[in-house]
């Protein structure tokens, strides 16, 4: 006889892990790191499922350890699990609570999810880069608002501003050298690097991630992304479209500087003006622009050739050339 699922909620912070051993177990926790976890590890049934909301960096060692003793992992939209925590009318809001809810979630929905895979060492190392680096580029922005409108005469911002340049291409060269290493990965780089919009670091994203994740087709790679839009209709009322958000914001960022960069280009800019011209907004726009070029990326990493532009003008834009 089959033993039944063992579907295990875990709440993840930066010290410790919260576990509740199934929907209806009292939680327990560990340490977060790896002796407590693999001690942990070596007492859960085979069959075991444990899934975790995604927490930036504090639950990738669990994730992986608990993927090497070949269990099922599931990493989850923190913010699927918030609206389902509310959904169930939880009066408390606790580690404990928060682990079980996980759990529950699990057990409910593990039909639809999809198990976390982990990426290799050089997909690892490329997506942890990227992300630091977009962190600093915040930071370097934020210190810049700093000084704004006061007089910084004997305030040597410009040296500061200086290190901050430096520290991002040094970044920027380990991107590209990790990169260099993989023919594959440098091969689909260097064809995105062709889209017009996309520059050095949305490709190495890109490239990261469609190395990673074996995409059906440009919608699952859009979906992933948060850029799909959410109907809100009812009855005969057709509601405002908003974008999901469901992905990576890092994603959807990237994606937005890439419209706004095609938006200014000579070659894509009838494109952004056609899309404005349906009385869609700036940023809206932007984001469109943004999705297509996604789209555009997935086929050009799936097949062999480079952009062609005139492929996304649209007809009466292109005639008129």
């Amino acid at each position: 006889m089959q033993e039944p699922t063992l579907c295990i909620g875990v709440d993840v912070s930066k010290a410790e892990l919260v576990i509740a051993m199934g929907p209806e177990r009292r939680p327990c926790s560990v340490a977060n790191d790896a002796v407590s976890i693999s001690n942990w590890l070596r007492a859960i049934p085979a069959h075991a499922l444990i899934a975790m909301e995604s927490t930036g960096r504090y639950h990738t060692l669990l994730a992986h350890l608990a993927s090497q003793a070949g269990l099922k992992v599931y990493v989850l939209n923190a913010r699927d699990v918030y609206f389902y925590a509310r959904a169930l009318g939880t009066r408390a809001k606790t580690d404990g609570v928060d682990a079980g809810v996980i759990a529950r979630y699990l057990v409910e929905h593990r039909a639809r999810l999809h198990p976390w895979q982990p990426g290799s060492s050089l997909q690892q190392r490329l997506q942890d880069l990227l992300a630091r680096r977009a962190q600093v580029a915040t930071h370097r922005s934020a210190l810049r608002q700093v000084f704004t409108g006061i007089d910084t005469k004997g305030i040597e911002t410009a040296k500061l501003q200086a290190a901050f340049d430096a520290l991002l291409q040094s970044m920027d060269q380990q991107v590209q050298a990790l990169i260099a290493s993989d023919a594959q990965m440098a091969q689909g780089c260097e064809r995105l690097r062709t889209i017009t919009g996309i520059g050095p670091q949305t490709s190495a994203l890109l490239a990261t991630l469609l190395s990673r994740f074996d995409f059906a087709n440009a919608d699952a790679l859009v979906a992933y992304s948060g850029l799909d839009p959410r109907p809100n209709d009812s009855g005969t009322k057709r509601g405002r479209r908003r974008l999901s958000k469901k992905g990576p914001p890092l994603l959807r960022r990237q994606m937005y500087l890439a419209g706004f960069a095609a938006s200014h280009s000579k070659a894509l800019k009838p494109l952004y003006q056609s899309i404005r011209a349906k009385g869609f907004a700036t940023t809206a726009a932007l984001m469109i622009l943004g999705r297509k070029l996604l789209r555009v990326a997935f086929a050009i990493w799936k097949g062999n050739e480079v952009f062609d532009p005139a492929r996304l003008i649209p007809k009466n834009d292109l005639q008129k050339t």
